[in-house]
């Protein structure tokens, strides 16, 4: 893998950047309730936003910057908040802690 080969156009010509757009808005349209929250950028990771729905499951993905997440909750028609600020919902934390539970009794 080369320096910048990250960077580079995926299979067939779509980019990483799109891909993970069209899952979070064909993430979001199957489901109700959904808004975003906005994760800082870490030393490991780029800024990602996080989507999660009225049941509390969620799914996480690079979100172009602050200015892109912003975009796809514009785009959606959803709330975008800063994690820093509101934190997690509860009802994040609660449906990882029921798929926590079924994952023992499996």
């Amino acid at each position: 893998m080369g320096l910048f080969d990250r960077f580079r156009a995926g299979r067939g010509g779509e980019s990483d950047v799109g891909a993970d757009r069209r899952h979070l808005r064909d993430w979001a349209a199957q489901r109700t309730g959904v808004e975003a929250f906005v994760e800082p950028q870490t030393s490991v990771t780029e800024m990602t936003v996080v989507l999660v729905a009225a049941d509390g499951e969620w799914t996480r993905r690079p979100a172009g910057g602050a200015a892109g997440a912003r975009r796809l909750g514009e785009q959606l028609g959803i709330p975008v908040y800063d994690v820093q600020k509101v934190g997690y919902p509860q009802r994040m934390r609660d449906y990882d802690a029921r798929k926590r539970i079924e994952r023992r009794r499996s």
